[in-house]
């Protein structure tokens, strides 16, 4: 496996009202060059939110962040920095994380959820204990988790409601 160090490069999306903070592990290749989160075309995952949030799954990145904000969530990353093979989470090593405890400053967000294992395991360990708010684990919407449909993610991803 070819690993490459990563910095995350996307800022935190959130506005003063943000309640709920969803965290990915780190951007993959695809939302790094686009620059904004879960850009891949195969990640469920702006269609599982928009469902949740009983709106139209957003197309541009003017409608996700309008989506997100209008609804008071927040998103970001577990990690600021990696060594990472492609986009495998199970390959992350030496992760630096973010910054989550100022982001909650700047925002009424009470709850926590990951977006898959590896963001929850290393929020646990490296954020946690810091800002002492327990982060629920959710199942990834990533194409590689083949085994949860899409209904199966839509009623999964129902808590953060």
């Amino acid at each position: 496996m070819n690993t490459q160090t990563v910095i995350h490069n996307i800022p935190p999306l959130y506005d003063a009202d943000s309640r709920v903070l969803l965290l990915g592990s780190i951007p993959s290749p695809k939302s790094r060059e686009a620059k904004f989160f879960y850009a891949h075309p195969q990640n469920r995952f702006w269609r599982v939110l928009a469902a949740v949030l009983g709106e139209t799954t957003p197309q541009t990145v003017e409608e996700k962040r309008a989506l997100c904000l209008s609804h008071h969530v927040a998103l970001w990353d577990t990690i600021a920095r990696c060594d990472i093979a492609g986009a495998a989470d199970t390959s992350i090593k030496n992760a630096v994380p973010n910054d989550v405890g100022w982001l909650l400053g700047q925002t009424k967000i009470d709850r926590i959820f990951a977006t898959g294992g590896k963001s929850a395991e290393l929020y646990r360990r490296l954020i946690e204990p810091h800002t002492h708010l327990p982060v629920v684990q959710l199942p990834s919407t990533s194409p590689a988790n083949a085994a949860w449909s899409l209904e199966r993610l839509i009623e999964a991803y129902r808590v953060i409601l």
